[in-house]
């Protein structure tokens, strides 16, 4: 595996994608952030690697070698950021294969002058670029809020999820927990969908219809226990019943190093292709412990 330098060790390419598979020859490659240094870890399969190390892990058990050369004194690492509802989002500049590969441009997600956040997906067929932002920190348990604007009009291959994510964590299947809203076959009416990992097991899904306009969404995160409601308007209320709701108590993922992230993406096996740019507005997101 590989891990850039900057100000901390960041995981390459991405916390999602730890692992650099060695080929037979004995050769290797791997696309990397810019950084003051590098280091290749030669690892155990059973390397649990963290997102980011304040230091190197030393030679021993799991970690069989370590090698760091320095980078270009001249090049500075780039970490896109914003500030959104209090608190700092790094911007993803990578690729992903969340819906398939996908890329993602920095500059497809940006605050206003409300302060709300936007994410979209811009470019043209066969060339989409993508948005996606995560927290940098995390809260664990805890009552999780999120407003968003109307999405009914989102192109059918396009999907927007706030979800949790702790990608080290293989294990507990990323810690992944996820409100997704896009089309869903199920049922023609479906839209939307509260998600635990793995999501192949029909237990760990529970989808439903959000209706146009403004929605909130909560996810109250115990221990065993995840309960996910959505409301009408911006503000959930004690004295309004939730458009829907489900609580899971089996395969909740335990609190760790997860971040909260919002992803807004091309689902490329979509029958219907991508046609149009979409874009998404986060209001508000709020964190009760």
């Amino acid at each position: 595996m590989i891990y850039n330098r900057s100000t901390v060790w960041w995981v390459q390419p991405d916390p999602n994608v730890p692992y650099t598979e060695i080929r037979n020859d004995a050769t290797f490659s791997a696309k990397t952030h810019l950084g003051t240094e590098y280091a290749a870890l030669l690892v155990q399969r059973d390397y649990q690697p963290p997102a980011t190390l304040e230091s190197l892990p030393p030679e021993g058990g799991s970690v069989v070698r370590v090698v760091v050369v320095p980078g270009d004194p001249k090049a500075k690492a780039v970490r896109h950021t914003l500030q959104f509802a209090g608190y700092e989002w790094i911007v993803r500049a990578a690729p992903s294969d969340r819906g398939g590969p996908n890329q993602f441009d920095p500059s497809n997600a940006w605050t206003d002058a409300s302060g709300a956040a936007h994410l979209r997906i811009a470019g043209a067929p066969g060339r989409w670029t993508c948005a996606e932002i995560r927290l940098t920190r995390s809260f664990g348990y805890g009552l999780y809020t999120f407003t968003v604007d109307d999405i009914s009009t989102l192109d059918p291959a396009a999907r927007f999820v706030i979800f949790t994510w702790d990608g080290p964590a293989v294990a507990q299947y990323g810690r992944e927990m996820a409100i997704t809203m896009g089309r869903h076959g199920e049922r023609p009416e479906d839209n939307a969908r509260y998600v635990i990992e793995p999501i192949d097991l029909p237990a760990n899904r529970s989808n439903f219809f959000a209706p146009a306009g403004v929605l909130t969404h909560q996810l109250r995160w115990e221990p065993d226990r995840a309960t996910f409601r959505t409301f009408g308007g911006a503000r959930p209320a004690s004295n309004r019943r939730p458009i829907a709701q489900h609580t899971f108590t089996s395969g909740v993922p335990a609190a760790g190093n997860e971040t909260i992230r919002f992803s807004l993406y091309v689902f490329q096996s979509d029958p219907t292709p991508m046609q149009k740019p979409a874009e998404v507005v986060v209001r508000r997101f709020t964190f009760e412990p």
